[in-house]
C-alpha cells in the first residue's frame, strides 16, 4: 500500500486503463502505418530548446489513430507489469508495482481522425474526456513539388488555430490523413510546419503492406470508449480543477499523504503554473 499513498494518480489511472488493455477499435484492421517526428520549441523563453518526440499514425479502413509511440511503450510494459504482479499476489486484488519502472509521458492524448470529424480524447484523473474538432476544410493548394524521403509532395498551405502551416503531401500514398488533428488533402502528409519554425512534423518511417497484412490496430481501448463529450476549453478547465484539487480528491478517497508528499504536490503545483506562463503552444487559438 506505501507505493499507493506514494503514487495515488499514477496508481489510480494506470488501474483503469489496464482494464481493457489490448482491446481494439472494432473491426479496424491496420492499413496505414507511419511515424512522425515532432520538432518544436515549446518554451517562449528558450528558443534554443527543441523538443522531439516520435508518434504513430494507424489507419484503418474508417479511422486514423495518432498517439505518443512513448504512450504505446507506456501501455505496454504497464499491461505486462499489471499480469505479472497480478499472478504473483495470487489472484488477490493487490498490486504492487514497487521497484518497475515506467516509460515518462509528455504527450497524454489520442487523436482520432475520420473524413468528418477530429476527436480528442485525455484522461482527467480517471475519466476519459474527448472534444469534436472539425476537419481543416480551407486548405490552399499550391502548383508546388518537392521530393521528400524519395516521396513526391505537393504543397498546400492553411492558417490553423492562429499560425500559419505548410504541408507537404504525397498523392501517391491515398490516405486523407496526417500527424496532429491535419487531414483533409488529397494524400498522406508527409511534412507540415508552421511560418514561424516552432513546431514541423514529417514523416520518418513507413511499414510495408506485407508486414501489416493481418494485422490490426493496436491502441487501448480504455483510451477512447465511454468517453464524456465535452468542449475544448471544458477538458482544459477539468485539468486545472483536478490539479488545484489533487490533494483534497487524494484525502477524500482515504488515502493519507505524509507532510512532505503534501509539500511535493505543492511543489508540482507551482512548477506547473511557471511552466504554463512559458509555455508555446502549438495552437495559439482555441
Amino acid at each position: 500500500m506505501n507505493f499507493i499513498k506514494k503514487n495515488i494518480l499514477s496508481l489510480i489511472f494506470l488501474f483503469f486503463i489496464s482494464i481493457s488493455y489490448s482491446q481494439n477499435y472494432a473491426g479496424d484492421s491496420l492499413r496505414g502505418n507511419f511515424t512522425y517526428l515532432l520538432q518544436s520549441k515549446p518554451n517562449k523563453l528558450d528558443q534554443d530548446f527543441v523538443y522531439k518526440e516520435l508518434f504513430s499514425l494507424q489507419i484503418s479502413d474508417q479511422h486514423a489513430f495518432f498517439i505518443s509511440e512513448k504512450l504505446l511503450e507506456y501501455d505496454s510494459v504497464f499491461a505486462k507489469e499489471f499480469n505479472t504482479s497480478i499472478t504473483k499476489s495470487g489472484g488477490d486484488n493487490i498490486i504492487d508495482f514497487r521497484g518497475k519502472s515506467f516509460p515518462k509521458i509528455q504527450s497524454d492524448f489520442v487523436i482520432i481522425q475520420t473524413n468528418d470529424i477530429i476527436k480528442y480524447y485525455s484522461y482527467v484523473g480517471i475519466s476519459v474526456l474527448h472534444y469534436n474538432t472539425p476537419v481543416i476544410k480551407n486548405w490552399k493548394l499550391v502548383n508546388e513539388t518537392q521530393i521528400i524521403n524519395t516521396l513526391k509532395c505537393k504543397k498546400a498551405e492553411v492558417n490553423f488555430k492562429g499560425r500559419d502551416w505548410v504541408a507537404w503531401y504525397a498523392t501517391e500514398i491515398p490516405f486523407p490523413y496526417g500527424p496532429f488533428k491535419f487531414s483533409g488533402l488529397p494524400g498522406l502528409i508527409v511534412k507540415i510546419s508552421d511560418n514561424t519554425g516552432d513546431y514541423s512534423f514529417e514523416l520518418i518511417k513507413s511499414t510495408s503492406n506485407f508486414v501489416m497484412k493481418g494485422k490490426i490496430i493496436k491502441i487501448n481501448k480504455s483510451r477512447y470508449v465511454n468517453s464524456t463529450l465535452v468542449t475544448k476549453q471544458e477538458l482544459k478547465k477539468a485539468n486545472e480543477v483536478f490539479r488545484e484539487n489533487l490533494i483534497n480528491s487524494s484525502e477524500s478517497m482515504g488515502v493519507v499523504l505524509t507532510p512532505e508528499q503534501k509539500e511535493n504536490l505543492h511543489q508540482r503545483k507551482k512548477q506547473s503554473e511557471i511552466e504554463k506562463k512559458k509555455y508555446n503552444p502549438l495552437e495559439l487559438e482555441d
